[in-house]
């Protein structure tokens, strides 16, 4: 495929894509849920896609984009023979497949009685619960300022929703595993996910993105989360794609009264990754964790810019992300803590640290305060240096191996993040993985 010559070309062909499905709809065209779409492709034809001179893109240039053409809405023949090496051992639960943005129930399976949790496909839901899709599609994530986020808003068209009835505990996990098949043409897509949670319900729920295949790949993805009062909920995020791979990334939960959020994104690999995590605490006594962990090598990018909005009294956030950068890599953190005039008594916590392993790699923080009450708790900090020379030394003078040290040390340091993850045989997968890059 020829790359495209400008930033137009890939966006007329996405203008394009929405006018032919816009052609192939009936009724349906004049339904307020198509409203919502036809806004944001407005908005995401008035903004375009961001450069540097933007604030928020400042360090993350997304112009090698255009160094491919990528096909949209490609279907796949993928069997299970060809995920069988992308498994996680020992992992139970209802486990969902998502190729190139589809839904493949052939490929999944579903476990948990439907009186506990209610899952189906986002292209489902939009024809067999619209007004469930019309209460929260497009309520939080704010595609107003975000062109990737109007982008997925107009042209989402599968994806998951998951509804936890009130007073219900969820009791196997819900993985969804996102799949590009990029081995015979350069995939787009732009799945789009909804998760409700009833009041006093708890769910644990982790997305995985991988990608088969030597061709590029673009997933550009929306995560909409909702928790009503007292409800709990784990969220683990990890993405794991290749060399090609682009990915951007927003996850939009909104909190209400005593709710309690605990997450942790784990970035393993991919050319170009942004993710987005924003969270607003609307209802008092809501606490929100975030951990992070994110290891680029070679040319890698990886930017993770999160945004903690305490709207109401007495909510508390904590917030750890941890990065190992090698090669030429490059890093972003950018972090903000936003406390509203009336959310008194808050108590907000943040904090980056990293290690540069190499000369060549390049780290870029910025964490913010930016309050408006007085009577609050908050702090930020951020570190990046090398590997502690002490300690390197006093392992090395007990015997153990130069490399073999230093894969000890950096290990240990990303425990802080990977022994948060509460669904074991993920964690236990993850640590495998991690140990097997530090060592190489």
């Amino acid at each position: 495929m020829t790359p495209y010559a400008s930033y137009n070309d890939f966006k007329e062909q996405l203008l394009a894509s929405f006018r032919d499905n816009e052609e192939r709809m009936n009724g349906e065209r004049k339904a307020p849920l198509h409203q919502i779409r036809r806004a944001a492709l407005r908005q995401f034809d008035q903004l375009g896609f961001p450069t540097i001179r933007h604030e928020e893109w400042k360090y993350s240039n997304v112009s090698g984009l255009m160094k491919q053409a990528f096909e949209l809405d490609e279907t796949t023949t993928l069997t299970p023979n060809d995920l069988a090496p992308l498994e996680i051992p020992n992992l139970d639960g209802n486990i969902l497949y998502f190729v190139n943005g589809r839904y493949h129930p052939e490929l999944s399976h579903i476990v948990s009685p439907a009186g506990q949790v209610q899952i189906t496909s986002f292209a489902s839901a939009l024809k067999s619960e619209p007004d469930l899709i019309s209460a929260h599609f497009a309520q939080y994530a704010n595609y107003q300022e975000n062109s990737f986020t109007a982008l997925n808003t107009a042209l989402a068209n599968d994806g998951v929703v998951v509804r936890v009835p009130d007073n219900t505990t969820v009791d196997q996990p819900i993985i969804l595993r996102f799949i590009t098949d990029s081995r015979t043409k350069n995939i787009a897509s732009q799945p789009r996910n909804l998760i409700v949670v009833g009041k006093n319900s708890e769910l644990m729920l982790a997305e995985s993105y991988r990608t088969l295949g030597e061709g590029a790949s673009f997933v550009n993805v929306v995560t909409e989360i909702v928790l009503d009062r007292d409800a709990r909920m784990q969220y683990y995020k990890v993405q794991d794609e290749t060399e090609k791979a682009y990915h951007i990334g927003t996850t939009q939960v909104n909190q209400t009264d005593s709710s309690h959020f605990y997450s942790a994104t784990v970035t393993l690999n991919g050319s170009f990754v942004r993710n987005n995590l924003n969270i607003r605490l609307d209802g008092q006594y809501a606490e929100a964790f975030m951990y992070g962990l994110y290891m680029p090598n070679g040319r890698q990018h990886v930017d993770n810019h999160t945004l903690v909005d305490h709207a109401m009294p007495n909510s508390y956030s904590n917030e750890l992300y941890k990065g190992i950068l090698d090669d030429n890599s490059t890093g972003v953190f950018n972090g903000k803590i936003f406390v509203r005039p009336d959310a008194q008594k808050t108590n907000a916590y943040q904090s980056c640290k990293n290690v540069v392993l190499s000369p060549g790699a390049t780290m870029n923080t910025k964490p913010q305060l930016e309050i408006y009450a007085d009577d609050v708790k908050c702090s930020h900090g951020t570190t990046t240096g090398q590997l502690n020379d002490e300690a390197l030394f006093y392992m090395r003078s007990r015997g153990i191996p130069k490399d073999e040290a230093r894969t000890l040390l950096l290990y240990a340091f990303s425990q802080d993040v990977l022994s948060q993850i509460k669904i074991q045989p993920i964690r236990e997968y993850l640590e495998r993985v991690v140990q097997e890059k530090l060592g190489k």
